[in-house]
C-alpha cells in the first residue's frame, strides 16, 4: 500500500522535474556525499525491515504456542 502512493506521487512529476530535485540534491549534498548516504539509507531501510520480520515470526511463534497449550 505504501509503494502505491509512493509510485502515485512519483507518477505525477514529470521528467524535467525529477531532473531538477536531482541537480538541487546534487548541488546540497555534492557528489561525495551521496553514495555515503544511500548506504546509510540502505541499511536503515535493511535494520527496519529485519526488526520487522523479527517481530512477525515472534508474534507467529506466540501464536502457535497458544494454540498448542489449549
Amino acid at each position: 500500500m505504501v509503494t502505491t502512493n509512493i509510485f502515485a506521487f512519483i507518477g505525477g512529476l514529470g521528467g524535467t522535474e525529477v531532473i531538477l530535485i536531482l541537480f538541487a540534491i546534487l548541488l546540497l549534498f555534492g557528489a561525495k556525499r551521496i553514495p555515503e548516504l544511500a548506504k546509510g539509507l540502505g541499511r536503515g531501510i535493511r535494520e527496519f525491515k529485519d526488526a520487522t520480520k523479527e517481530i512477525k515470526s515472534d508474534i507467529e511463534t506466540s501464536v502457535k504456542e497458544d494454540n498448542r497449550t489449549k
